[in-house]
């Protein structure tokens, strides 16, 4: 699968923003999806991620009240809306595809190598 993030862009603190992730070929619909972010300087960090069926979800700490993934699979694209933007919350926004069927836990802590493909990244800027 082939995945390109759109959607970024400049908004104020406290604003909203929602991304895609568009993904090419008929396997989208099979494979858990995630959304990373890397700021500059910064390590990549986990935000969200979403089973196949789309029937279950995870967060990272900082993100599990204001986030929120989604995905379409009749249109081959992965969501994140973001509410409650903060400054902190500036960076380029990655998703990715996990290929290898596996099965994760309600509590299991993703890393970026759980993931085989990624798109190219999205910018989101928060100005306070």
């Amino acid at each position: 699968v082939q995945l390109q993030a759109s959607g970024g862009g400049l908004v104020q603190a406290g604003g909203s923003l929602r991304i895609s992730c568009a993904g090419s070929g008929r396997t989208f619909s099979a494979y858990t999806m995630g959304w990373f972010r890397q700021a500059p300087g910064k390590e990549r960090e986990f935000v969200a991620a979403i089973t196949a069926s789309g029937e279950i979800t995870w967060y990272g700490e900082s993100m599990k009240e204001r986030f929120t993934i989604s995905r379409d699979n009749a249109k081959n694209t992965l969501y994140l809306q973001m509410n409650t933007l903060k400054p902190e919350d500036t960076a380029v926004y990655l998703c990715a595809a996990d290929e290898s069927g596996t099965g994760y836990s309600g509590s299991y802590r993703f890393a970026s190598s759980d993931f085989g493909t990624w798109g190219q990244g999205t910018l989101v800027t928060v100005s306070s």
